[in-house]
């Protein structure tokens, strides 16, 4: 941070957390881990195709529709069957009451037995159904206000079906209205199995002061109801066909949509990656035309853009490594002159040897600029390498915070290291490794406002890592992202005392990269702040965890 510590994380890889606990894995065979992993595959699978997602939303809200109106279509033809059946089988009923009636009236039985013969005739001639599989039963008893002496038993076309099957409910209508007919949706047991019947109910007046009899017409619903099963098949069939149809047609619309849109991802990617010469092929007039149109100019937009942005890139990191250079050969010899004067200034008077020794004072800071600008243009031009051996990085704090107790005692700063007893060996360039902690002790003590300062030396499994702590100024919210921005400062309106370069964070964020490490702040105002510096015990590897926390929180 050139000369302030504060808030944030800076664009190294995000802090890990040092462990991670979870349950067993089951076995790699075992059936749960199977239902698992197929079970997360494929929620990923669902998660990244818009055609499968597309697709199954068509079918399912198809397969709603079809059902629905299955549904509506099916209850309408079958309440349409029921209608016609109740009716056909009230038209019948009526006419075979009559044929019954007629023939009773001519009819010249008088005793039991005559008027039982003659009644089975009846039945049998003129009312039951023929064939094995009648269409109709018949049921004949006495009515209910019949008080004559002279009677004959409960007769039916079939001895299978009796009047147990009339209900009595149906029973006393007909005794209430003898001279209307009566009627009765419900279901008879036949055989074996309930079969939805219509019942018809009517009266027929015996001769010789017989008195009336029940006349009651079963109809059994059992072609309607394979008609009806029937129909319900053949609309299941026909729904899983339209609903594979409709599957079929929204998948063929969506690869018509989804593959352009795919394709222009994949040509995105690759523009990503650096090949700015891909572009999207561009057919038709259509909105997709349009779109590949329109990427395509955008793609030339932004390579002419990056393009111009690298020349100019290029030029800058020429003109400051050349400038760089070419300064020091007059710095050189600005410096052999500003040392004779400086060594002199007790001959002079006293403005003249204050002048000389701001000009040191000043000079020394040019120089530091200097040699951080020709840092950054190697950085820049990636010619910057490593110098790696194995380091205890115990040592390297030590160097450096005794390098830096002159300016803490002159700011009224303690500095205290908190190191472990073992050795936190890592190959580092400890070159690099010494600048950022001089960096970073130095900003802590600047703006540490006369408070401790600590640094926190800690060694992981695969990582080692140093915190250093002030409880100064911190950093105000917002601020983060700047703490390792070139030439930022936190308060720009405040001076400088040890002549900082602003480029001090901004060359330790880049030395921390260079290792494969993380080099990240956090702050509070008021509180201080604490930075982090991450790097791998062996070169090459990759950080997963820091061993210190990061923020106090963490810590606790």
């Amino acid at each position: 941070m050139s000369g302030s510590a504060g808030v944030g994380v800076g664009p190294g890889a995000p802090a890990a957390p040092a462990g991670r606990v979870g349950p067993p894995r089951s076995g790699a065979g075992s059936l749960p881990a199977v239902l698992r992993s197929r079970l997360v595959g494929a929620r990923r699978r669902w998660r990244q195709s818009l055609r499968l997602r597309v697709v199954a939303t068509t079918m399912l809200l198809g397969l709603v529709v079809v059902t629905v109106l299955g549904s509506v279509l099916h209850a309408q033809i079958a309440g349409g069957l029921e209608r016609s059946r109740v009716q056909t089988s009230q038209y019948e009923a009526l006419s075979l009451t009559a044929q019954a009636q007629a023939q009773w009236d001519a009819s010249r039985a008088t005793s039991a037995e005559e008027l039982t013969r003659a009644a089975r005739d009846i039945m049998e001639k003129f009312l039951a159904a023929p064939g094995p599989d009648p269409s109709r039963y018949v049921v004949m008893t006495r009515s209910g206000g019949n008080d004559s002496d002279v009677a004959i038993g409960t007769l039916s076309s079939v001895s299978s079906v009796g009047i147990d099957a009339v209900s009595e409910q149906l029973r006393e209508r007909v005794a209430a209205s003898p001279g209307r007919q009566q009627s009765q949706l419900t279901e008879v047991r036949i055989g074996d199995r309930d079969v939805p019947s219509v019942i018809v109910g009517s009266v027929v007046d015996l001769p010789n002061t017989v008195g009336p009899y029940d006349l009651y017409f079963i109809y059994p619903m059992e072609q309607e109801v394979a008609t009806m099963d029937l129909i319900g098949n053949a609309f299941l069939v026909a729904g899983v066909i339209l609903t594979l149809l409709v599957g079929a047609v929204a998948w063929v619309v969506t690869r018509q949509v989804v593959t352009p849109v795919r394709r222009a991802g994949e040509v995105a990617q690759r523009l990503s990656a650096g090949r700015l010469n891909e572009r999207m092929p561009a057919r038709g007039e259509d909105d997709l035309a349009v779109l590949a149109t329109s990427f395509n100019n955008m793609a030339d937009s932004l390579q002419s853009q990056i393009r111009q942005l690298e020349g100019l890139s290029a030029v800058q990191q020429r003109f400051v490594s050349d400038v760089s250079h070419e300064l020091r050969t007059p710095l050189t010899t600005i410096r052999m002159a500003v040392d004779v004067i400086h060594d002199s200034r007790e001959d002079f008077q006293a403005p003249v040897a204050r002048s000389a020794e701001l000009l040191a004072g000043e000079l020394d800071r040019f120089e530091a600029l200097l040699a951080d600008l020709l840092e950054i243009s190697r950085f820049d031009a990636g010619a910057a390498a490593l110098d790696l051996e194995p380091v205890d990085l115990r040592g390297t704090v030590e160097k450096v915070v005794a390098a830096a107790r002159p300016l803490a005692d002159r700011r009224g700063s303690t500095i205290v290291v908190h190191a472990p007893e073992e050795a936190a060996e890592a190959e580092i360039d400890e070159r690099r490794v010494e600048r950022i902690l001089r960096n970073l002790v130095v900003n802590a003590v600047e703006h540490g406002e006369g408070r401790p300062v600590d640094v926190h030396v800690a060694v992981g499994e695969d990582a080692v890592g140093v915190v250093v702590e002030d409880h100064g100024v911190g950093l105000r919210p917002g601020e983060a992202a700047n703490v390792f921005t070139r030439f930022w400062r936190a308060d720009p309106a405040r001076a400088r005392t040890t002549g900082g370069t602003g480029l001090g964070l901004s060359i330790s964020l880049e030395d921390a990269r260079l290792h494969n490490g993380w080099l990240q702040a956090w702050g509070e105002p008021g509180e201080g702040s604490r930075f982090r510096l991450t790097l791998p015990r062996h070169a090459g590897e990759s950080l997963h965890a820091s061993p210190l926390p990061l923020s106090p929180a963490d810590a606790t």
